[in-house]
This record gives structure tokens, C-alpha cells and sequence, in this order.
């Protein structure tokens, strides 16, 4: 789980609902202080929302990017439906795709984090959005988590959509705190259990589901011609640092390092990450 250092915007950014073919998503919107070189969209992962990326949209935005952060279907402020096809990793992309098509202004750079790279992917290979500057997988790996890395993953899908939220949140949040966790304040507390308890409990399931059984489809990606970049923190936890190194080999890159950072570099480094980000993007 990403927790954001903090919850106040950034001067001049704004919540705005964006459209999409099958209703509107919740997002974060910052323009730069000067026209812009182009747009990034990012994606966040599982459990996440756009908040994921608060630290972030200040350092992009000064870089000289527009900059949007967007609740996927069923998360936080993208209220979702009861129904499980909604959530289908096709739909998902779909999201995407609208999303980034009518981001501008200039080239746009799709950003997924974790769950979210492979949003990313099926946004180009699914939904077939060809007119981006690049996409970048961000601590996200080439298919399913390896089974060591399932975590508690399998027995939230299995509980899923049955248990109530606020009970499951009771249990997540024990296993993080033993596991050495604890929020920034209070405040931040809070919105994380509001976050949880708000979800979509299908579409948790559904994206639990996605990250236990996702195939490898870094080929199909890597055919697209979109430039890809693969960006990890040097402690990721989640996917195994030799199997994101070896997608971007697949995918004709090398990966890209975030000193000290974990999982969610736009939290433990968002001034380092911008920088990358910024230079691969001019580059």
C-alpha cells in the first residue's frame, strides 16, 4: 500500500472528474507555471488512488509537465458498480486510453505504478491507444506476482466481496503495523482507512485476481513501437527486481534505478523520480 507523506495540494492543483467512454474518473490536475512540454498521466495501483502521487505533482509540474493523477474505476472517488465485468483489466485500459487520448497538450507520458503498469499495457494493447510518447512501468513487473510474493493477496480474493471492508481494514492494517508500517499522521490515518473502506469490493477482488494470474505479455507490448521505460525503487518489494530487469530487456530498455527508494518511489524519492522521469521524457 502507498501512503502519501501528506494530503494538502500543491498551489494551483485542482480535483477535477474526467470523461471517459463509460462515465467519468476522479483526478488530480496541476499545470505548470509555464506552457507545458506535454502531459503525464498517472496510473495508480492496487489498494492506491490518485493521492499516490501527491508528492509528485509539484516536482513534475515545476520540471515543465501537466501533470494528472486518476482514481481508477471503483477506487476512493471513481465510484464503481456491482458488477464484476466492469472490472475486467480490458475496461481498466480502456479507462486509460480515454484518458490519455484527451490528455494533452503535447506528447503524453503514461505512467503506471505497480497494478497500474499493467493498466498501462492493456491500455496499449487492448484498447489500442498508439499516439503516446512512452509509457512507464513503475515498480510493475511482466505478469502475476510470483507465488512468494502473493502475500495476503489470495485470502482478501477469496473473502471478497463478502467480508465487510471496515473488518478487512482492521486485519490489513495489523499485519502492515507487525510488519513495521505506520502512517505519517493522524490525518493521513484516516484517509487511508477511509480509502480502504471506500473501494469497490469487486473491483479489489478484481484486481487481486489480476495480480495472481496476469500472463506475460511484455512481447505484445514490446511490438507496439511504443517507447517503454521500466523504473523500480532499489528495495521494490513487490515484483523481483531480475524480473522487471529482465522485461526491460524484452522490451528494449534497461531498467532505471531509484536510489533508497521502495515500492513507491513517488513517496520515498518524488524529486529523484521527477528528474528520471523528466529526462527520459526530453530524451
Amino acid at each position: 500500500m502507498s501512503t502519501p507523506p501528506y494530503l494538502s495540494l500543491p498551489a494551483g492543483a485542482r480535483r477535477v472528474d474526467l470523461p471517459v467512454t463509460r462515465g467519468s474518473r476522479a483526478a488530480l490536475v496541476l499545470d505548470p507555471p509555464a506552457p507545458p512540454r506535454g502531459t503525464a498521466v498517472l496510473i495508480p495501483g492496487f489498494t492506491g488512488s490518485k493521492e499516490d502521487f501527491i508528492a509528485l505533482l509539484q516536482p513534475l509540474a515545476d520540471r515543465g509537465w501537466r501533470v494528472i493523477a486518476y482514481d481508477q474505476l471503483g477506487q476512493l472517488d471513481s465510484v464503481g458498480p456491482d458488477d464484476d465485468a466492469a472490472y475486467a483489466l480490458e475496461r481498466l485500459g480502456a479507462d486509460a486510453r480515454d484518458i490519455a487520448v484527451a490528455a494533452g497538450p503535447g506528447p503524453v507520458h503514461v505512467v503506471g505504478h505497480s497494478l497500474g503498469g499493467l493498466v498501462a499495457r492493456s491500455a496499449v494493447i487492448d484498447a489500442g491507444v498508439a499516439d503516446l510518447g512512452s509509457v512507464t512501468l513503475l515498480c510493475s513487473g511482466p505478469a502475476a506476482l510470483p507465488p512468494e510474493r502473493h502475500g495476503a493477496i489470495p485470502a482478501l480474493v477469496a473473502v471478497l466481496p463478502s467480508m465487510d471492508l471496515a473488518d478487512l481494514w482492521r486485519a490489513k492494517e495489523a499485519l502492515d503495523r507487525d510488519a513495521g508500517w505506520a502512517p505519517p499522521s493522524p490525518e493521513v490515518y484516516e484517509f487511508l482507512r477511509h480509502r480502504f473502506c471506500s473501494v469497490s469490493p469487486r473491483g479489489l477482488r478484481a484486481m487481486g485476481e489480476m495480480l495472481l494470474q496476469e500472463p506475460d505479455r511484455t512481447a505484445e507490448l514490446a511490438e507496439s513501437g511504443i517507447p517503454v521505460h521500466v523504473v523500480h525503487g532499489e528495495h521494490d518489494d513487490a515484483w523481483p527486481l531480475d524480473e522487471q530487469d529482465r522485461m526491460a530487456r524484452v522490451l528494449g530498455t534497461r531498467p532505471h534505478v531509484i536510489p533508497r527508494a521502495g515500492h513507491s518511489p513517488a513517496v520515498d524519492d518524488p524529486v529523484a523520480l521527477a528528474d528520471l522521469l523528466d529526462d527520459l521524457w526530453r530524451g
